[in-house]
């Protein structure tokens, strides 16, 4: 990732997890890495308090099913008594990934499911999620500014300033990693529920994490949140997320309404669902009329339907460095000359209403 050098302290590791063959299993890769160190472990969520209190670790390794003191309850008082990079373990259980996007609220930095840390799944994998993970958690610049300000009520009745847009988008799609789960529960619950456009959402997830992720923001906020389905079409005021495992694609004919598909292919994704394969599949069909946001996230996925957006004459905004959780999609975008306007976060909402001419309604 380029963070690290020869002169840097080791990122110290704090693992917290009541299964003595996860704790062997996380130890093992964490020290193998020359940057990193395991400065203590833990075996309860009291425990996992007391250490992080003695220790004061660089980044936490949380599990999320403990005894004494459940990780969520753990990670409210971390974040509360010694806020610090918190990377959840969890299962892929219905009940798991619930838990798991509701420590992404209350302020986890990342998560890393229990089948990528068995042993059952390519050790490469996990070593090369694992090691990742820490590393972003510990360089990045959320990681001093854990708990983000509430964002201004800004929405009035009175129209926003549209000279910088050229044609009002009929779509949006915003594609997102590291950190996108955090970033989406602040933007999405400030769009009104009459917006005029569709959305859609790609957020790399494991399977089984983004039906529960969009009842969440369903929960959250005032535009429709649902879990993008075979044949679905695309409706004014709901966000569709992209299923886990699979890729998300649109399509419409003439003035129609775009309707959503969900597919396999292409096999060999680096990423399923993959952004570029949404965004692409969003520039084919809508061209101009597409707006493209590409937020925090690791890699690259996103800069191949950024840039097919911004050549079929659509808008397309990226999410500023200060505010990512890590910032390495919108920074190849950037770096590329695809995106025509860079923002935070916070103000994200205010220009998917600049672009789409929103007025209040009186």
């Amino acid at each position: 990732m380029g963070l690290i050098t020869s002169n840097s302290p080791p990122i110290r590791v704090l693992i917290a997890d009541d299964s003595a063959v996860m704790r062997a299993a996380l130890s093992r890769v964490i020290e193998s890495h020359p940057a990193l160190q395991v400065c203590g472990t833990a075996r309860h969520g009291l425990e996992a308090l007391e250490k992080v209190r003695q220790l004061r670790p660089d980044v936490v390794t949380l599990d999320v099913e403990m005894p004494v003191l459940n990780g969520l309850e753990v990670l409210k008082r971390i974040m509360k008594e010694f806020p610090r990079p918190v990377i959840m373990v969890s299962s892929l259980t219905k009940e798991g990934a619930e838990v798991t996007l509701e420590a992404l609220g209350v302020g986890a930095f990342d998560y890393l499911s229990k089948s990528d840390a068995g042993g059952a799944l390519d050790p490469q994998k996990l070593k090369r999620d694992l090691i990742e993970k820490i590393e972003a958690a510990a360089h990045s610049p959320l990681a001093r500014h854990l708990l983000a300000t509430n964002m201004p009520a800004w929405v009035s009745g009175e129209p926003l300033p549209t000279e910088e847009f050229h044609a009002v988008p009929e779509i949006i799609v915003i594609g997102t990693s590291t950190g996108g789960p955090k970033a989406l529960q602040e933007i999405l619950p400030q769009l009104p529920s009459d917006l005029s456009v569709g959305m859609i959402v790609v957020q790399h997830m494991p399977p089984g994490f983004t039906a529960p992720f969009a009842r969440r923001l369903a929960s959250l906020s005032k535009v429709k949140v649902l879990e993008a389905v075979q044949g679905d079409v695309v409706r004014p005021g709901t966000v569709y997320i992209a299923p886990a495992g699979q890729h998300a694609t649109v399509s419409r004919r003439g003035g129609a309404r775009a309707i959503v598909h969900i597919s396999d292919e292409p096999a060999g994704t680096l990423h399923k669902p993959s952004v570029d394969v949404t965004m692409l599949s969003v520039a084919e069909s809508f061209g101009r009329y597409a707006l493209g946001i590409i937020m925090t996230g690791m890699g690259s996925d996103g800069l191949k339907g950024m840039t097919a957006i911004r050549d079929a004459g659509g808008m397309t905004i990226g999410q500023d460095e200060a505010t990512c959780a890590v910032y390495g999609m919108p920074r190849c975008c950037a770096e590329n000359g695809v995106l025509q306007k860079v923002t935070c976060l916070s103000q994200l909402p205010r220009q998917i209403l600049q672009a789409v001419r929103y007025r209040a309604r009186q």
